[in-house]
């Protein structure tokens, strides 16, 4: 009876939904106008500067904008010289904002348990003058502390206010920041510190108990400087003798009665050692110059429009290129940047005391950046969420998701649905996020269409890797596709060449396809120390440096990449069939039950197989249907039935996703651990790390191709 009773009140609202669009289609039509909106999304956006049988070369048709020129104009082409221009163009505005921080307390949970939770107050904000000044003091306190230009410096902290001035104080002197992921194992950091033979590194209190071990075996550090805790005293007793432990603060003070000179870079100067996330193996040091790090940040001035009320929400990791640049725009561009965490982001997060606000909804950004990991989080959120309503609430969000896509694909926008529906869901956020780029790995169509409808935002895909400074490509903001990465950048042209062992050539049709090779003024001079690896993967040609990505795409008649491959994620089966393990991934994750996945293929064999950590509300919802209750997470892990219908659940969607037959894993094992950098399985970034995956279930892997 519910069911019927639902099923003619959706219908009612279907009626009453098509006078309302009868009578306001005339109005909307003329406020709206949609046919331009479609005019921008099919314009050209590149075209062909070079092709024959084995590549074709694309750059972009749009001239450079009007920061890119200024930036020109004003010769600005170091970080350094960025900051000190910035700083005399907005001076007292809003620069940089830390959360205060006023208690922890304990804090019951529904389960009995005690969780220390923070009472948290307002924004305390930096101004660019006052920015520039700790900046400057900070990179003359550690002259002053025997550290000289051209000498390599390890940034190895959480994202912070304290971490954006520690690097240009160190920009200010000429010291290339070696960065350090703070997820990254024991290993992983001191084969960093030792490699870039650094005698100082930079940290924060959470990070410096580690070094009680790293510091065993990284014999050249002498000093250590750790950013200050806003409640607890730092404790710098029980490390190695002789090593000296300096706080933050007193860096800044010493260099605060510093007349030591600044030592400003040249262009061609490495600005940052970048260590890559290492999902193939040992993390890899990229050398960035400060004319790399211009280049893609002229890019993103040329895509993003930038409005007076703009704020940044900065919680992605700084140690990552792509999030060093995004927020080095909002500083040339003046765009404030409110620092956050993901325990503090929203106000359900884990650190939020209950009555207290998240950070995005006191800050109330309208820009934040992200990876595909957290949009596919906030996405099976929002499905939970939904999924956990009455049956008319289901039934009404559904109609109002398709209502919104239809007339979004049609060049619409929906105020009425937003007001009523979406706007609320938005506050999630803050209710002021306008714009939301994505980068670090491919976005799967679907999370994409559904963060953009359902929060209201414009979800701008990038692509670009460490070795190119993060810049090669940015989607349009007008472009209606939710799977491509856009057209080149300014800064670079995108060349594909012929992949035969793929089957990818340029002359494929519809759409030239083969191996994504960047060429520009972002692409790094190469890996440190790794001659051998660098000329392997790096080359010049008319007087143009490349870069062999790996990645294999195609390029579409308007001119925007679509990313369709990798060159190492590919296997290929004993009946033939080429599988993508990567694409596979992405498209099953967003299985509602997958929390994470890795998909084997053995050659030998004609399926695949796939590793599952299991979404752990999701596997008790299959459990209850199967009748199974009362059964902890990791028994659950264990039974057949559970695994069988798993197995069946993620069949159904890989066949909704398009997915051949051949590509839907034919087995799986669910692991009861969950994946972390310190366990060695994923990078830093959170990308798998396969071989160490496989070396780990190799006993599993086995176990499924036997059954």
């Amino acid at each position: 009876m519910e069911s019927a009773w639902v099923q003619t009140a959706i219908g009612a609202i279907k009626i009453i939904t098509m006078v309302y669009d009868i009578i306001t289609m005339p109005i909307y039509l003329a406020i709206q106008r949609p046919w331009k909106r479609k005019q921008l999304a099919r314009r050209v956006k590149a075209k062909i500067i070079q092709q024959d049988s084995t590549s074709v070369t694309y750059r972009t048709v749009d001239s450079p904008g009007e920061m890119h020129v200024k930036m020109m104009q004003n010769n600005i082409d170091t970080l350094e010289r960025m900051f000190n221009f910035v700083t005399k163009v907005h001076t007292t505005k809003r620069c940089i904002g830390t959360r205060q921080i006023l208690g922890e307390e304990d804090e019951m949970q529904p389960n009995g348990r005690m969780f220390k939770k923070f009472r948290m107050g307002d924004y305390k904000w930096r101004n660019f003058i006052e920015t520039e000044h700790a900046a400057a003091c900070f990179g003359r306190g550690l002259r002053e502390l025997g550290q000289q230009p051209k000498q390599n410096i390890v940034i190895f902290a959480e994202t912070r206010a304290e971490w954006m001035i520690a690097a240009h104080g160190c920009f200010k002197q000429n010291m290339p920041v070696v960065t350090i992921y703070a997820t990254l194992g024991d290993d992983g950091v001191a084969h960093g510190i030792n490699e870039t033979e650094v005698t100082t590194v930079i940290t924060s209190h959470e990070l410096l108990p580690k070094f009680k071990s790293v510091l065993n075996v990284t014999p050249n550090v002498k000093k250590i400087i750790f950013m200050e805790d806003q409640l607890h005293p730092t404790e710098t007793t029980g490390f190695k003798e002789g090593v000296e432990i300096i706080p933050f603060s007193k860096v800044i003070e010493t260099g605060n009665k510093s007349t030591i000179p600044g030592s400003p870079p040249a262009a061609e100067d490495t600005a940052i050692i970048m260590y890559t996330s290492g999902s193939t193996g040992t993390p890899k040091g990229v050398l960035l110059s400060h004319a790399n790090c211009i280049g893609t940040m002229k890019n993103f001035c040329d895509i993003f429009k930038i409005y007076p009320d703009d704020v940044l929400i900065g919680f992605l990791p700084l140690a990552h290129v792509f999030e060093l640049l995004a927020e080095s725009v909002c500083l040339l561009t003046g765009v404030p940047i409110g620092y956050s965490t993901p325990l503090t982001l929203i106000d359900s997060s884990s650190k939020v005391m209950k009555g207290c606000k998240g950070d995005a909804s006191v800050l109330r950004p309208t820009c934040m950046t992200s990876v595909p990991l957290i949009l596919d989080r906030i996405s099976k959120g929002i499905n939970d969420k939904v999924n956990a309503e009455t049956p008319m609430k289901k039934a009404f969000f559904k109609f109002a998701y398709n209502y919104k896509s239809k007339w979004t694909s049609r060049g619409y926008q929906t105020p009425l649905m937003d007001k009523i529906l979406f706007k609320k869901i938005a506050k999630l956020l803050g209710g002021r996020i306008r714009s939301v780029l994505s980068g670090g790995a491919p976005l799967a169509p679907d999370t994409h269409e559904q963060i953009k409808l359902c929060l209201c935002v414009d979800v701008i895909q990038g692509y670009g890797l460490t070795e190119t400074t993060a810049g090669a490509a940015v989607m349009d903001k007008w472009d209606m596709e939710y799977s491509r990465v856009g057209a080149p950048s300014s800064s670079n042209d995108i060349r594909l060449i012929n992949w035969e062992e793929g089957n990818y050539r340029v002359t494929n049709k519809p759409y030239p396809q083969g191996e994504i090779v960047v060429g520009g003024t972002t692409v790094s001079k190469g890996y440190y120390k790794l001659p051998g690896k660098t000329q392997e993967d790096f080359f010049e040609e008319d007087g143009q440096r490349w870069f062999r990505t790996g990645d294999v795409g195609e390029i579409h008649p308007d001119g925007a990449l679509k990313i369709i491959d990798r060159k190492k994620d590919l296997v290929k089966l004993q009946a033939g069939e080429y599988v993508s393990l990567g694409k596979v991934e992405s498209e099953l994750k967003t299985c509602p039950v997958v929390e994470n996945i890795c998909v084997y293929g053995d050659s030998t064999k004609q399926f695949t197989v796939a590793l599952v950590v299991p979404n752990p509300k999701h596997l008790e919802d299959i459990a209850e249907r199967l009748d199974i209750r009362g059964v902890e997470f990791e028994d659950l892990c264990d039974n057949k039935k559970v695994e069988k219908a798993v197995l069946q659940e993620m069949a159904d969607h890989g066949r909704k996703c398009k997915l051949h037959r051949s590509e839907i894993p034919a087995a799986v094992h669910l692991c009861k651990d969950i994946w972390t950098p310190d366990m060695g399985l994923v990078t830093a970034a959170f990308k798998l790390k396969r071989k160490d995956i496989q070396e780990r279930y190799q006993a599993e892997i086995t176990k499924m191709y036997a059954s």
